[in-house]
């Protein structure tokens, strides 16, 4: 008898083990969530190195969020085309980066409301001084983008140019540019600016006059399995918005608040 009892009770944690493996039991159930961030996206987030931490607006956004729906956050840094894999493979709970909510990606992974909208930043060379509007300026050139973002399929399907060179990184693209590698560069507008006014590529400017054709909206990704989650991020994000804190966290890294979707 005290064999079958052993047996059923080993078959028993067995099977617990299964469950946890599979992910059975939902992030949102969890007192800490793991939260992808990259650290290569200031101001959005970006690694510390004072402190060798992950910071910037999203993660202060996700962690405010988890302060109001009850949930810590330990912040793990990864490439930002391997955060959504990551998410699916369950080796993240949340992804709070600069993430734009798109159709495709929704297919694969579920999005809270929006936290912050904007458009595709163009960069040239300083000695460059033509104002650049539109894909069609720069007909023939070479220009780039990270991979994984909004901007490279659209960059392709245009036909305009000779080449869309794929980087790693934004900051691997605006060293090229600052380099004279590189004709242009298109990434998110408030990364390339935020680099640009730290002084970081002196040789680079944002251009003024350069109309956005992607504009999109930064939302916090989570599972499609964990709709209790995305609840739970959603009403946190509404109370943030409601009472300012929002519009603060995006001011203490200077994005204007009135960019920020209501």
């Amino acid at each position: 008898m005290r064999r079958l009892v052993q047996a059923a009770a080993a078959a028993l944690a067995g099977a617990g083990a299964v469950l946890v493996a599979a992910g059975a039991v939902p992030a949102a159930a969890q007192g800490t969530l793991k939260v992808g961030s990259t650290p290569t996206g200031i101001p959005f987030t970006f690694l510390d190195t004072k402190t060798n931490t992950i910071q910037g607006v999203m993660v202060d956004v996700i962690t405010a969020v988890g302060k109001e729906a009850g949930f810590a956050v330990a912040v793990e840094p990864l490439q930002f085309s391997t955060l959504i894999a990551a998410l699916t493979a369950r080796k993240i709970d949340v992804i709070s980066a600069a993430m734009f909510i798109t159709p495709p990606r929704k297919e694969v992974i579920a999005f809270s409301e929006p936290v912050y909208t904007y458009g595709e930043g163009l960069i040239v060379a300083k000695s460059d001084t033509k104002e650049y509007a539109a894909f069609a300026d720069l007909k023939g050139e070479t220009v780039g983008a990270q991979v994984g973002t909004a901007f490279v399929e659209p960059l392709k399907a245009s036909g305009l140019f000779s080449e869309v060179k794929i980087y790693d990184t934004i900051p691997d693209l605006m060293r090229d540019v600052n380099s004279g590698r590189l004709k242009a560069g298109f990434a998110d507008s408030p990364i390339l600016a935020y680099n640009i006014k730290l002084g970081m590529f002196p040789n680079l400017r944002l251009v003024d006059g350069y109309k956005p054709i992607v504009i999109g909206s930064v939302g916090i990704g989570v599972r499609k399995d964990d709709p209790a989650l995305r609840t739970r991020i959603d009403e946190a994000l509404a109370k943030l918005k409601q009472s300012g804190d929002l519009a603060r966290i995006l001011e203490k890294w200077g994005l204007k608040p009135a960019v920020n979707p209501s």
